[in-house]
């Protein structure tokens, strides 16, 4: 990957990590998870249809949880990548082989 799509995940992870660490966006989540939660307990026993799109309702806000997780964790390694081009550019500056 190049410098510029490294920087650009190194920033998508550290809004996605603002993001989770919002107490906002985990009040959110909960509450759509408890609502959906309480909705699918209440529905009734010949009610299959209704079950299963509350069901896949809660395991989307899972996945998107999930997805900004993934995001934080690439953004980290982005970093780590942009360090270690940073680390060697200065090693070869150093050492006059550019």
């Amino acid at each position: 990957m190049n410098e510029h799509h490294l920087s650009e995940a190194a920033a998508k992870g550290v809004r996605a990590r603002q993001l989770l660490e919002s107490d906002l966006l985990a009040t959110a989540f909960k509450g759509l998870e408890d609502s959906y939660t309480a909705a699918w307990r209440a529905t009734t026993i010949d009610d299959v249809g209704a079950r299963e799109k509350l069901f896949l309702a809660i395991n989307i806000v899972g996945k998107v949880r999930d997805h900004l997780t993934a995001i934080v964790t690439n953004g980290r390694l982005a970093e780590a990548e942009l360090r270690q081009l940073a680390e060697t550019a200065e090693r070869k500056r150093r050492f006059g082989i550019l």
